[in-house]
């Protein structure tokens, strides 16, 4: 580790939980790069098809707490 990495980090380690946070937030978020322009119609468009489905009765909506219980019970394998 370089000695300038060395001073930053010693920096970082000196800032509050929230400072660090949104430090981290925002490496993170140049690290990505830019969101992808179609993302948000992608989502947009699977949530009405996943609206419709339960709408028309192909898929039954199981409740959050069924899924969490199932998951947990999975993980205990």
């Amino acid at each position: 580790m370089s000695i300038a990495t060395a001073e930053i980090e010693a920096k970082i380690r000196a800032l509050s939980p929230d400072e660090k946070a949104d430090l981290v937030r925002v490496l993170i978020a140049e690290l990505d790069g830019p969101a992808d322009a179609d993302v948000e119609t992608a989502w947009i468009k699977e949530a009405q098809r996943r609206h419709r489905e339960i709408v028309e009765g192909k898929v039954r909506p199981v409740p959050g707490e069924q899924v969490h219980e199932n998951l947990r019970n999975r993980l205990k394998r």
